[in-house]
């Protein structure tokens, strides 16, 4: 599992980096053709990560459930993200990371309530929801960099 989660390092790391050379107006703009801006994506895979890994081990999640509600599928930004919640939201892109990395290591995850995603994989255990997890992050990078050329 270290490669998969040096794999959401720099991931997060990239993301961070995307926190760092936005202004607030980049961060919050939804460009013509997205439904989303920057800082949702972002915040999107905290939530998901959130979900996929936390909640369906039946475990509390690190994050406040109504950051997952305002951030999970089928959610769009609801207003303006301020430069506070930003702030809050850097904060919980490395310590969400950190915190699953000892959570796995001092294992935690025991029981798993098995979930077929949207792109029909079904994940079986929180391994296959860590290693899913870095795909749904990849993804979204990819969008945030679709976005970034519209802001």
């Amino acid at each position: 599992m270290n490669s998969v989660f040096e794999v959401q390092k720099t991931i997060r790391e990239i993301l961070l980096k995307i926190l760092d050379n936005h202004s607030l107006e980049q961060l919050n703009k939804i460009p013509e053709g997205f439904s989303n801006n920057l800082i949702w994506n972002i915040a999107h895979c905290i939530a998901a990560q959130q979900s996929l890994v936390y909640k369906l081990s039946e475990l509390p999640s690190k994050v406040s459930e109504d950051f997952i509600a305002r951030y999970s599928k089928g959610t769009k930004p609801e207003g303006y993200v301020s430069q506070s919640e930003v702030d809050e939201i850097r904060i919980m892109l490395s310590e969400t990371l950190h915190q699953v990395q000892k959570d796995y290591a001092d294992k935690i995850f025991v029981d798993y309530r098995e979930y077929t995603t949207s792109m029909g994989f079904t994940l079986r255990n929180v391994e296959d929801a860590i290693s899913f997890n870095n795909y749904h992050e990849g993804t979204h990078t990819g969008i945030i960099m679709s976005i970034r050329k519209f802001v």
